[in-house]
């Protein structure tokens, strides 16, 4: 599968590792705004071909699938650059800023016949499937409630703080809350309760999250991009509980038993870089002509996307080009 990276950033080198790991992808370009940021990316990891603009990126036709690494608030207008060129796309979390822009997107996709993905890494780990297993078995009985928090100091970093670039904590670790709480209790939510603490330029600082799902069961979740967190999270039962070590990555699962003693231990098999998963699914999911991938349709990107935009409503967090 020959990839193309559009934009340079920090998480592009990321992709860029990975990709150097794989056996059956590669990246045969990368895109900038600048051609020497380009041609300095490619030099750095041993791409064959730099364009100066996403334009030229999208245009090689032999590149088959496009990973979007711009901010989030650029998803919109380089995704659809990319379909509207036939590429295959993969775009990065937050897929969209909206959920507006990510239908109008899909059904883009879907008329040209082409794929289209979020590559919300949490989805595609192997931990993701072994914990919605011990779930489905009962280690721990019926499931009633969670916890999760995730916190990084980061509001130092310009974008972050820039409504017009869609900053803010939610869209940018936010997401990864919300999707550790719809992994484990799925997708039933009858209440959705908030608070929200502002940063001086208008986005959102921090935030407290509460989901009732059917049958009562409930997910307090919490992320702050002002503070560090342990990334951590407790999925409460009626037999036991089960402590996850990051739920980003959903690694270490430790389950107790109703006494309160740890009674299996699961760890991450190790692989050089969680992101192969995702590349794999989507350039599994082009060869075989399918539109999605099972680990996060199409369906599950825009019921997170409409729950942030129920959450920022309550907030009054609006973006300048929204």
């Amino acid at each position: 599968m020959k990839i193309g990276i559009l934009g340079a950033g920090e998480i592009a080198h990321e992709m860029a590792k990975t990709v150097a790991g794989m056996e059956d992808c590669e990246v045969l370009a990368v895109g900038a705004r600048e051609l020497l940021r380009a041609e300095g990316f490619a030099k750095e990891y041993g791409i064959p071909r730099a364009y100066g603009s996403y334009g030229e990126l999208v245009e090689d036709k032999e590149v088959e699938l496009i990973y979007i690494a711009t901010p989030h608030s650029h998803h919109y207008q380089h995704a659809k650059l990319a379909l509207e060129a036939g590429r295959h796309v993969l775009c990065e979390k937050a897929f969209t800023a909206n959920a507006s822009q990510a239908r109008e997107l899909f059904a883009l996709a879907e008329a040209r016949g082409l794929f289209l993905g979020e590559a919300m890494w949490t989805r595609f780990l192997p931990m993701k499937a072994k914990l919605q297993q011990l779930l489905h078995d009962g280690a721990i009985g019926q499931v009633r409630s969670l916890s999760a928090s995730i916190g990084y100091a980061i509001s130092d970093i310009p974008r972050l703080r820039e409504p017009a670039l869609a900053g803010g904590a939610l869209l940018d670790i936010g997401v990864y809350v919300l999707n550790f709480a719809a992994i484990a209790l799925g997708e039933e939510i009858e209440k959705v309760e908030s608070s929200c603490q502002l940063y001086g330029t208008g986005v959102d600082a921090c935030e407290s999250i509460t989901l009732t799902f059917r049958g009562g069961r409930m997910a307090v979740l919490h992320a702050n991009m002002t503070a560090l967190s342990d990334r951590g999270g407790v999925i409460c039962g009626s037999e036991g509980y089960i402590r996850v070590g990051d739920v980003e990555t959903c690694a270490p699962l430790e389950v107790y038993d109703g006494e309160r003693r740890l009674v299996a231990r699961h760890e991450a098999p190790p692989c050089h870089s969680g992101y192969q998963y995702e590349v794999a699914a989507a350039a599994k999911a082009v060869r075989e002509g399918r539109g999605e991938c099972p680990e996060m349709p199409h369906a599950e990107t825009l019921r997170i996307l409409e729950l942030c935009d129920r959450l920022r409503d309550a907030w009054g967090v609006r973006y300048p080009f929204e």
